[in-house]
């Protein structure tokens, strides 16, 4: 037996997060008995969410998979917005069995890649802090930030939940996409993905983020050729290059860490898809850490 959420997640039936919530709302039931948190369970156990049997074994026996977005602008990675928002979920082909479940989210302002999977245990562990999967994105900043500044970036800043840091900071030159040379590229690298830190890091060292792109997610880039609003399922080996790259990444390191690196690319104008250090495409299995860019 194992834990209630562990068993759903795995199933596809949800993220663990999500599996959490519909429990301490009462909605899931085992054997007729509502269950609290920390539960256990097998697949072979009458399990019901809402009152409607799910089908445990049919769920775990259809093969995972993933899908690469490339998110707009204007767009929420919920799946019903207050506000009445579009959300990303809206434009997403439907998966063989189960539910897409998002890895993590791209707020309203930001574009780039997002994974989803029908596996909620790979996107746990995806998303889980202790992973220590690399997130990478193109962004432009209104100003010119000095390297005292850069350098602050890579030693660490205090943020309203703790402290954050870049891991790496590619100065990308001015940027000549519309801004008359007042606006500065960047591409970042971090391991963590809390709430809009990519934009928090830079405001507490007095820069505003006038657009920010992702273009990698652990071992998975951006493909080239996918423009905003597509999407692509992946081949299934790329599942594989990501249980690898979740092995790879997740070593313990203190969250202060050392400073990260400064390095500078060769110039680009503005944010666009399909930068320079994009080699690989989706549809490629990535066979483990991708090349330091």
């Amino acid at each position: 037996m194992i834990r209630l959420q562990k068993l759903l997640a795995a199933a596809g039936l949800g993220s663990r997060r999500a599996i959490e919530e519909w429990i301490r709302a009462g909605r899931v039931s085992v054997g007729g008995r509502i269950v609290q948190l920390g539960d256990r369970a097998t697949s072979a156990d009458d399990v019901r969410l809402d009152g409607v049997k799910l089908d445990l074994d049919r769920a775990r026996a259809a093969p995972p998979e993933l899908l690469l977005y490339y998110k707009p602008v204007g767009e929420v990675t919920t799946r019903s917005d207050p506000q009445r928002r579009p959300t990303v979920f809206r434009r997403l082909p439907p998966p063989r069995t189960g539910r897409w479940i998002a890895v993590g989210r791209l707020d309203v302002n930001t574009a780039g890649l997002l994974l989803l999977t029908t596996d909620g245990e790979l996107a746990h562990r995806l998303m889980h802090p202790s992973s220590e999967v690399q997130r990478e994105y193109l962004v432009r900043v209104r100003g010119r930030p000095g390297p005292q500044v850069l350098r602050q970036l890579l030693s660490g800043v205090h943020l309203e939940d703790g402290p954050a840091r870049f891991d790496r900071i590619s100065a990308e030159g001015r940027d000549g996409g519309g801004g008359g040379g007042r606006h500065s590229a960047f591409r970042v690298v971090l391991h963590e993905g809390r709430n809009r830190e990519v934009r928090r890091l830079w405001s507490a060292v007095g820069f505003e983020v006038s657009r920010l792109l992702r273009i990698r997610y652990g071992s998975v880039e951006l493909p080239r050729d996918l423009r905003p609003g597509e999407a692509r399922v992946a081949d299934p080996a790329l599942i594989g290059g990501l249980e690898r790259f979740i092995r790879a990444s997740g070593r313990p390191r203190p969250r202060s860490g050392p400073p990260g690196e400064l390095t500078r690319e060769a110039p680009v104008s503005g944010l666009r898809r399909g930068a320079p250090t994009q080699r690989r495409r989706a549809d490629r299995p990535p066979g483990g850490r991708p090349p330091s860019k």
